[in-house]
Formats: structure tokens, C-alpha cells, sequence
């Protein structure tokens, strides 16, 4: 059978794109759907940009594989396209005594993972680095740091197109059928609304996922994940930034927890916090400012909640509702749901963006098999 494409990808974002760039090395000709009016708008729009080292995953997950994997592949990539990064560091603080044993905890994991270059440091260490930190103890991670999403989004794209892709925006999903002789039958919606063909489908549309799945017919219901949005606020800071490094104290449950970062432009940004939402509300109420000011105090003493403005919000797609363990990622394939030649992916949250590269590959590699 003759197709029109041979891979379509749903979702236009950092981990959508990185699968269409994966197919495209391959040779397959690959068209990807992206139902907003620009590409990378969702999930990979807010974020903090940051480049996790993949301290804090479990062994063996699919997380702590592709963090640290996806990490040493996206600083190549970022370097040899000319996108904006800095390898700026990471300082885990333990602010007290009690934290101590939680920031060993991860310097274990982490070295499990294969994170390269940790360093223990004793608070006198980490305030040699950071004068105005509050450390009584941390964890040096060198291979952390921050870069120009939106950058290396267009330039995803760019490789796609260059390899004879197609990146359509405001083109929704309606729907998908499995067809007798194998590939899919997609629906697309928009303004040109149109059906075509394909061999091969991957669906990675962040907080859309399960609503995708369940648009594909035969796709069973049991096998979708229950999906959570964990929604969480930033702040930035107005005059000079306080440090040079990503600080992070100890997670918190679900979710990395409140952190900081010196932004590209050269700002200090707090956040995010996490909060389980019902509907995509990107809101910033400024009265948490207090409650932001309050928890900074603790790796920042000298803050002043005056300097904290509001400034933007993000949803995670999580597969953990609160107090619930956080799960890994899914990417579903045949195994899993019965229809060949389509993977699914569920759950893409943090460390996603790090992650997108090698997940592209994965994602590739099964496909192909």
C-alpha cells in the first residue's frame, strides 16, 4: 500500500518534534500536527529551560535513561545548531542538618545513573561558590544547566523540514483509524481539513494525550493512563540575581519542587510550585508571593518579597494524582495496546525537555523494530 506519509507525529513540541527528527534520520518521510498556532506552545513553552544532569530518577527507569542520556545529546545538538545554552552547574542544598541525609540519598542515585562529575561540598564549599546561600551542606552537579527552548524547537523543525518533512500548525487531530492492510487513516481538522494516510503514528501532544488516544479507534480504554494537570506558578525577580548556579533544595513530593535559576537574559526566576488542577489555567496569583518568599528564605536569606513579581505558569501532564507516587514515562507501543505501528506517549513532564532527544531515538528504534 501506497502512503502519503510514512510516520505522522501529533504534537508539536520539544518531545513531538524530537520523534519526527528521529524518523526523518531514518528516511521516512514524516509530517507532524500541531493544533496550536505555533509550534512548542504547551508543555515545552513553561518550563524553567533547564538541562537536568538526572540526579533523582530511579534505576532503571526510562526517566533516569533518557535524562542522562537525552542531557549529553542535547548539549551536542544545541552546540553544533548555535542555540543558546549555559552548563551553569547545579547546587542540591541541604539548608539543615535534617536535609543532610536526602541530599545523600540523591548523590547515590544520581551516581548510579551515571551523572558525571558530582562533588560533595560542605556548606563553607558551596558559599565559597554562592556567598548568599544558606547551605549546611550540598550536592555539586557541573552538567546542569539552562538553554533557549524555543531555539532548539525551530531548530527541530528546521532538520525535519530539511529532510522533507512537513511541520503543520493549526491542524488538531480529530480522529484515527487503523487500516485493513496496516498504517492509519488521520484526521485532520482546521481550516483545511483533510484526511491522510500514514504507515506509522506517534502521539506525543503533552496534556492532550489521553483525549488523543482516545480519538484512535480500537485503542483500548483500560490501557490509558488516568491523567493529572500539576499546575505550577514562577516567579521572577527584579534587580540583580543572587546566584550564578540552578539552586535546588530537596524535591518535594511529586514533583522537583520550588528552585531557581539565572534565566539566558540574565534574571533571577523562582518556581514552580506544584498545585493538581482541573482545567488549563495559567494564572499566577500574586498573593503567592508571600508563601514563594517565605520558602526561598530558606537557601536565600537576604530575599525581599518585594522583588518577587508574578510572572508566568505551567502544567504538567502527570499520571499521579496528589500524595500519589510519581510514576515513569509510558510510551505505549503494540504490546501494550494491540495496534500496530502506533506508539503512545504518556506522562511526559520533567525531566521531558531533557529527555526529548533520547526519547525521539527510543521512540525511532521500536518503531522501526
Amino acid at each position: 500500500m501506497t502512503f502519503d506519509f510514512d510516520a505522522t507525529v501529533v504534537g508539536a513540541g520539544a518531545v513531538g518534534l524530537a520523534c519526527g527528527r528521529a524518523l526523518s534520520k531514518r528516511g521516512l518521510t514524516v509530517l507532524v500536527l500541531e493544533k496550536e498556532d505555533h509550534i512548542g506552545q504547551g508543555v515545552s513553552s513553561r518550563n524553567s529551560e533547564v538541562i537536568h544532569g538526572g540526579l533523582y530518577y530511579p534505576t532503571g527507569s526510562l526517566k533516569a535513561r533518557a535524562c542522562v542520556e537525552g542531557r549529553r545529546l542535547l548539549y551536542t545538538f544545541l552546540e553544533s545548531r548555535k542555540v543558546d545554552s549555559w552548563k551553569c552547574g547545579k547546587l542540591v542544598v541541604a539548608t539543615d542538618e535534617a536535609e543532610v541525609a536526602r541530599i545523600e540519598a540523591i548523590f547515590r542515585q544520581a551516581t548510579t545513573n551515571g551523572v558525571e562529575g558530582l562533588e560533595h561540598l560542605t556548606g563553607e564549599q558551596a558559599r565559597a561558590l554562592e556567598p548568599e546561600l544558606n547551605a549546611h551542606a550540598a550536592i555539586l552537579s557541573p552538567e546542569s544547566g539552562v538553554f533557549d527552548s524555543h531555539g532548539y524547537m525551530l531548530a527541530l523543525q528546521g532538520e525535519i523540514e530539511d529532510a522533507g518533512g512537513s511541520v503543520v500548525v493549526s491542524a488538531p487531530l480529530k480522529g484515527a483509524e487503523p487500516l485493513a492492510g496496516g498504517g492509519f487513516s488521520v484526521r485532520v481538522g482546521g481550516d483545511g481539513a483533510m484526511t491522510v494516510t500514514s504507515r506509522l503514528l506517534v502521539t506525543a501532544p503533552g496534556l492532550s494525550a489521553q483525549a488523543v488516544a482516545r480519538s484512535i479507534e480500537g485503542y483500548p480504554a483500560d490501557r490509558i493512563p488516568q491523567g493529572h494537570f500539576g499546575k505550577g506558578v514562577y516567579f521572577r525577580l527584579t534587580g540583580p540575581a543572587p546566584f550564578n548556579r540552578l539552586i535546588y533544595p530537596p524535591p518535594i513530593a511529586g514533583a522537583l519542587g520550588t528552585h531557581y535559576r539565572k534565566d539566558l537574559g540574565g534574571q533571577g526566576v523562582f518556581g514552580p510550585d506544584l498545585a493538581f488542577v482541573e482545567t488549563e489555567d495559567y494564572s499566577v496569583d500574586p498573593d503567592k508571593r508571600d508563601v514563594f518568599a517565605h520558602y526561598i528564605r530558606r537557601f536565600w536569606p537576604g530575599v525581599e518579597a518585594e522583588r518577587l513579581v508574578p510572572d508566568y505558569a505551567g502544567i504538567r501532564p502527570k499520571l499521579h494524582g496528589a500524595g500519589e507516587d510519581q510514576p515513569d514515562f509510558q510510551l505505549q507501543g503494540t504490546e501494550t495496546h494491540g495496534l500496530d505501528g502506533l506508539m503512545a506517549l504518556f506522562g511526559i513532564e520533567s525531566p521531558g525537555l531533557t529527555s526529548s532527544l533520547a526519547l525521539g531515538e527510543i521512540v525511532a528504534e521500536r518503531l522501526n523494530d
